[in-house]
């Protein structure tokens, strides 16, 4: 039996987590639940797998959620980032599964490393915000993170085929998400209700809006860079509208190892909690003849100008790749505001970038700092064109 502390609990990944504990009751169980506000899903996950250490995103929530569950919980109930940090490093979990959205998952992640916890990442801002920091502590700790992520999981699949050292480059695929056939003008007009509309995948809002704008891929590509101990020149993007290769290996011979699937988020999950073993998921499996064409396509930077963002973040280094992510976030929940465009979201992050970039990647101070400042650059920006 392996116990799990589950981070962002009622998130689309942290409810597919729960529905593969679920399908697998001799196999794992729940010791902790964290999750930001939305309180009457966290209320049923609490009665259903009774962990015994709850958080919420801050105090009111706490208290509302004191109010839906019976008496028995109030105890457990804690809130805010100490809390999220306290149900990460449970000392009954045998591994953290790190889910929260954002750049809110960073400091949990490193409470539960620090703690000796493996690691199910999802939270792909963690590495993209301090990955020397955090894998540095992964290998001090001597703890396993296995990548949730399906183009990591993809990835970490097929590696298994040869030895790293024969590694010539990974290739991540990216659906393209709801506009990859418009055209820049088109682009100017779009609405949230569309951009939310992803063609495969059922995700959350931040990261629907980042594969609209091919953010979410420049997010995964600096993941992988610390992931898999890859220079950024050996990490390529294609866009694959299917979503059946998930992604892809090239080795020296030229190998190319993939791993295909349906698009569907339990089978990398199941994955990361079972490795190196493989659970009978009870999922349709992947029929050929029925995807006729698979498509593999460049991705248009000129009109999808994030990913050449994150690939300037990372390839400068120091605190830019944390620049990006928070200007990005506060841009993305703007958009979603109606308070500025679609194409707004990546001209904001890049004047951030231009305007703070000091600090160190070594330092954890040096990066909480220049998110901070990102946020308050990014939020004047978006108040100006207001």
């Amino acid at each position: 039996m392996k116990t799990l502390s589950l981070l962002g609990s009622t998130g689309s990944i942290g409810c597919n987590v729960l529905d593969v504990v679920r399908s697998f009751p001799d196999r794992y169980q729940i010791c902790g639940l964290a999750a930001g506000k939305n309180i009457s899903k966290l209320s049923e996950q609490v009665l259903e797998f009774d962990p015994e250490c709850i958080s919420v995103a801050d105090e009111s929530g706490a208290e509302k959620l004191k109010r839906e569950l019976p008496l028995k919980y109030s105890d457990r109930i804690l809130f805010g980032t100490s809390g999220s940090e306290e149900v990460a490093a449970l000392a009954p979990a045998d591994m953290t599964i790190s889910a929260i959205v954002g750049a809110a998952g960073l400091l949990p992640t490193l409470a539960a490393i620090e703690a000796g916890k493996d690691i199910g990442l999802a939270n792909k801002e963690t590495l993209v915000m301090a990955g020397k920091i955090v894998m540095d502590a992964c290998k001090r700790k001597k703890i396993k993170l296995l990548p949730v992520d399906s183009e990591h999981s993809a990835i970490f699949q097929s590696l298994e085929a040869g030895r790293r050292q024969d590694v010539a480059k990974i290739i991540l695929t990216a659906s393209g998400g709801p506009f990859r056939e418009r055209s820049y003008e088109e682009l100017q007009n779009v609405t949230p209700a569309q951009a939310l509309n992803h063609p495969n995948w059922d995700m959350g809002q931040k990261i629907s809006i980042d594969s609209a704008t091919l953010m979410n891929k420049g997010l995964e590509v600096i993941e992988a860079k610390w992931l898999f101990d890859m220079s950024v020149d050996t990490i390529d993007v294609v866009v694959h509208p299917q979503s059946i290769v998930h992604s892809l290996v090239e080795f020296q011979d030229g190998s190319v190892i993939a791993q295909l699937g349906i698009p569907d988020m339990r089978i990398p999950i199941a994955y990361a909690l079972s490795y190196p073993r493989r659970l009978a998921m009870d999922l349709p499996g992947l029929n050929l003849a029925q995807c006729s064409t698979l498509e593999f396509h460049e991705p248009n930077l000129e009109r999808f100008p994030a990913l050449s963002l994150a690939f300037q973040a990372i390839e400068y280094g120091g605190v830019l790749p944390a620049v990006l992510n928070a200007a990005n976030e506060v841009a993305v929940a703007a958009f979603l505001s109606d308070a500025i465009s679609f194409l707004d979201i990546a001209a904001t992050v890049a004047t951030v970038m231009e305007k703070v970039s000091s600090g160190s990647e070594d330092s954890l101070d040096d990066i909480l700092q220049a998110d901070t400042q990102a946020r308050e650059v990014a939020s004047a920006i978006i108040s100006s064109k207001s």
